[in-house]
Formats: C-alpha cells, sequence, structure tokens
C-alpha cells in the first residue's frame, strides 16, 4: 500500500476492558488537521462499568449522563466525517466492536471503513513505534488521555516514524 501522509485515525475510550464494555467516547484526527470529539451517552440496556477503565480514561458516568450525545448523533456525524473512506485505528481489535456497537444502537449503516494501522506501517515503522510514540506523548504534552488526543498521538507517531 502507498504512503498515506496523514491518515484518518480513529480511537474509541470504552466503559470496560471485556466483551460487555460499550463506547462511552469516540475521537478523530484527520487529514486536515481537524480533530472531532464526542462523549456518548450510554444507552438503557449498556450497563457494564469497570472502575478500572474509568481511572484509565478519566470519564465518569455521570459527566456521560450530563455531557453526552446520543447514539444516532455520533453515528451520523462519524458518517459524515468519514463518508465512505477509510480510517485507521492502533487498537483495531477494539475499536472496531465497539464502533459497530455504536452503529447497531444508532440503527445506522456504518459508510466508512476501519483499518488495523499496521496494514500500512512498513517494518521500519513498526521497529520504532514505541519510542516515536513516547517521543510524541513528550512534546504534545496532552493532559488528558481522551480519545481525540489519542488520535491525535497516532496520527503524529505514525507521521514521525516514516
Amino acid at each position: 500500500m502507498p504512503h498515506i501522509k496523514h491518515p484518518y485515525i480513529v480511537d474509541v475510550e470504552a466503559s470496560g476492558f471485556g466483551s460487555d464494555s460499550y463506547p462511552i467516547e469516540v475521537g478523530l484526527a484527520l487529514e486536515s488537521g481537524v480533530r472531532y470529539c464526542a462523549l456518548i451517552k450510554p444507552q438503557a440496556n449498556w450497563a457494564h462499568w469497570d472502575e478500572s477503565a474509568e481511572k484509565v480514561h478519566g470519564i465518569s458516568r455521570e459527566l456521560l449522563a450530563s455531557k453526552g450525545k446520543g447514539v444516532v448523533e455520533v453515528a451520523s456525524e462519524l458518517n459524515d466525517f468519514l463518508q465512505d473512506g477509510c480510517v485507521f485505528s492502533d487498537a483495531w481489535g477494539v475499536d472496531e466492536p465497539w464502533i459497530i456497537r455504536l452503529f447497531e444502537a444508532a440503527g445506522l449503516n456504518r459508510t466508512f471503513r476501519i483499518y488495523d494501522i499496521q496494514t500500512i506501517m512498513t517494518e521500519e515503522q513498526m521497529d520504532c513505534w514505541h519510542a516515536t510514540k513516547d517521543s510524541v506523548i513528550h512534546d504534545l504534552n496532552l493532559a488528558r488521555h481522551r480519545a481525540s488526543n489519542d488520535a491525535r498521538i497516532i496520527q503524529e507517531t505514525y507521521n514521525r516514524s516514516w
């Protein structure tokens, strides 16, 4: 696959780490430098909550209840931003199922595809990924572990590792 200069990146924060978890925040880093982030108001049947996950992302149930957007709104916005394109994730194995869960709850068809970022990385990028990511985290000095910040870090790590 040819080099993609600024791949679109998606990152999802969730209520936990297991199969009962659900998306609570989604973030995008787009080619144009545009960032998108949305808290997601949990559905009534989304009950699983892992306090250790909350300690990682710092998003409380109360914050989701007061500031979260509905699943239809978030899914629609993702489709609007990404249209029929593709977006990459550094945690495809969990981000993809959480996005599927979001779109199923919204009752909408997803128009975009999600791929593992490793599908566009060279072996050299993979070899220096962790050191480059540590440098990016240090340089960007982002205080919060949140989806849009993580997407930005992943995008910048990809760009610097090329």
